[in-house]
């Protein structure tokens, strides 16, 4: 199927007044952003590390109309080891993605993506530093606003609403590889509409995506329902190590645990989903060391803890119920700080 949004067989969904809302935007941001995008001829996309599929769906689903229109789109993320998690691997527009190394040094115009922190941006944050204007497209309440221009909204349920937003009000439509990418955010970002954040709109929104003609269950599949065997031994360690202290579970994977297994870092991002699970339990926590041999920090709250105010003093973000760090510490250390942070902002684990 071709990407142009012009020019395709099947009818595309075009916005109308009840679809394009500026919500916690300001008009004149939006504006100032479809200027900027009009005047360029190449746009570099890009996205935090270890993307999710909020991360990676709403970039690609951008990167997809910005073609149509005739720009030149380059798109990456800056890890040390360049690869698309295997669970994401199904979505299209992948061939706009470049390794870190080949991405422009000093770009024209750059739009990020659920980048809520300067840090994530990893390996591209050099070329961020020196690129001429810099549009941030997220929806974390902890961003930083380390762009020249936000587009941030912290009421929206995942950065590809805001994604969507920015594509009609570019002019573009609907097709199916499209509406693959924003599904794909969409469900990733609200727990298959789960999570509190589950509104009318999102609803409406998916409603729109799923009338091009995409299949629901085959995207499910790919983001929940399959795994290599190796994760089942590796979330059996990570389950016998569990830890519960009065409100509090958690629990480690080493890069030793993931090795015997051959078992990519990627491959981790569900185990908090298992954890979090525990009745006994307020907050989840989920330890797992990177390549690198850093401690990348997944956390959940039922709602009475905001671990995201937590993980922002700890160099981190996310939402009230949804938010994770990296730690250079020892298991000991990280958890000795998480605790001390979460009694900062005024939850008592006992309590």
């Amino acid at each position: 199927m071709t990407p142009d949004v012009r020019d395709r067989a099947d009818r595309p969904f075009r916005a109308d007044s009840r679809t394009v809302t500026g919500g916690a935007i300001p008009e004149a941001a939006w504006d100032r952003a479809l200027r900027l995008i009009g005047r360029a001829d190449e746009i570099a996309l890009a996205c935090h590390v270890t993307p999710d599929g909020d991360a990676l769906g709403s970039m690609l689903a951008v990167g997809f109309v910005l073609r149509s229109l005739g720009k030149r789109v380059v798109a990456s993320f800056g890890d040390h080891h360049f690869v698309v998690p295997r669970l994401l691997r199904f979505l299209p527009g992948q061939d706009m993605l470049v390794p870190p190394a080949d991405y422009p040094a000093a770009p024209e115009l750059m739009i990020t993506f659920d980048v809520s922190t300067f840090e994530r941006l990893g390996l591209l944050r050099e070329n961020t530093a020196r690129a001429r204007e810099v549009i941030v497209v997220d929806h974390h309440p902890s961003n930083e606003g380390f762009g020249t221009l936000s587009l941030i909204d912290s009421t929206a349920a995942a950065t590809a609403v805001l994604a969507e937003q920015l594509m009609y009000r570019l002019g573009g439509g609907l097709d199916r590889d499209i509406a693959v990418c924003l599904y794909t955010g969409l469900v990733t970002d609200t727990g298959s509409f789960r999570h509190s954040s589950t509104t009318p709109a999102v609803h409406q929104m998916a409603a729109r995506l799923v009338a091009t003609g995409l299949r629901t269950d085959e995207i499910a599949r790919e983001l929940w329902d399959r795994s290599p065997f190796g994760y089942l031994k590796v979330l059996a360690a990570a389950l016998d190590r569990a830890t519960l202290e009065d409100g509090l579970v958690w629990t480690y994977v080493t890069r030793v645990d993931r090795a015997a297994h051959g078992l990519p870092y990627a491959e981790l991002e569900g185990i908090i989903d298992i954890v979090r699970r525990t009745d006994e339990a307020e907050v989840a926590v989920v330890l797992k060391e990177d390549d690198q041999g850093d401690w990348q920090v997944s956390t959940r709250s039922k709602g009475r803890a905001d671990v995201g105010a937590a993980c922002a003093a700890l160099g981190g973000g996310g939402h009230h119920n949804a938010a994770g760090y990296t730690s250079h510490e020892s298991v000991e250390a990280t958890m000795d700080a998480f605790r001390r942070e979460l009694g900062k902002v005024g939850w008592s684990r006992a309590g």
